[in-house]
């Protein structure tokens, strides 16, 4: 299915013994997307994990760190963690905290605390829970000389976006993309009537409208879609968007890359449900 809304769809919490993180998940071919909330004062412990994720908020503040660089940060800044990265993501005493959470398949959604050496093999949520039901923490042994976490050298992973989601609109079409190591992510603005599309997508994408419209084909399948609207293009697929008239668009855009594409095409996607 090509189209969701997150506010319809299952809420999960993947990580209960490091992180207060809930919400609903797409899993697609190369990428997870999430919508997650924190609740005022809550979040993540510091904790890393071996696939690449990328962080956008969307409402309230955050105090986050990368590696060492600790920063309070509002919506309309992008947040990239490295694979290995040492990180904690926690919403202020302000209010609660919504964002846009894009991970990798190399690995499920599943995190080893900072202190901990990594496990063999990537753990499963059911076997998280499953643990968490038999009282037993579902995690690794505290061994922070096995710890794979990064911490030196990750450099500046801190990309603004827009000083505010409800700033005015670009006055034409603007587009900006930051690439990690699997991941692409574009923050876009376009005017009434412009388009975008190809005859077979090349790499999975994901959208999530912010502000205004569009006018969608996915395949044979077709949406007016708004704020709010998730759209999901496998990779080959035909597609098209087409801003509607009246009011420029603004929309978040990611998409996997071709080493993440080689390397789940070589070994397969992590399952987060069954390991």
């Amino acid at each position: 299915m090509p189209f969701y809304r997150f506010e319809s769809m299952k809420s999960h919490r993947f990580n209960p013994h490091l992180s207060t993180a809930e919400g609903p998940v797409i899993e697609g071919e190369f990428l997870y997307f999430r919508m997650v909330t924190k609740r005022a004062g809550t979040g993540s412990e510091l904790h890393y994990h071996p696939n690449e994720l990328l962080a956008f908020p969307l409402q309230g503040k955050v105090d986050c760190i990368v590696g060492k660089d600790r920063r309070i940060l509002q919506s309309g800044m992008l947040v990239h963690f490295p694979p290995f990265a040492r990180h904690g993501f926690k919403a202020t005493e302000d209010g609660d905290l919504r964002y846009l959470y894009i991970k990798d398949r190399t690995w499920t959604l599943i995190g080893a605390a900072a202190d901990e050496a990594l496990p063999d093999k990537a753990p499963s949520a059911l076997q998280v829970q499953k643990d968490i039901k038999a009282g037993k923490y579902p995690g690794g042994k505290k061994d922070p000389g096995r710890s794979k976490a990064i911490i030196e050298g990750l450099g500046n992973c801190y990309y603004p976006m827009i000083d505010a989601l409800d700033a005015p609109p670009a006055s034409g079409h603007c587009e900006r993309w930051i690439e990690g190591t699997y991941i692409a992510f574009g923050f876009v603005e376009s005017p009434p009537g412009h388009a975008d599309g190809a005859k077979r997508a090349a790499h999975e994408i994901f959208l999530y409208v912010i502000a205004g419209g569009l006018d969608v084909r996915v395949g044979t399948k077709r949406k007016r879609a708004g704020a709010g609207d998730v759209i999901h293009v496998p990779r080959g697929t035909a597609y098209q968007w087409t801003v509607r008239k009246g009011h420029p668009v603004r929309y978040v855009a990611v998409r996997s890359l071709p080493r993440l594409e080689a390397a789940i095409d070589r070994h397969g996607a992590a399952d987060n449900w069954r390991g």
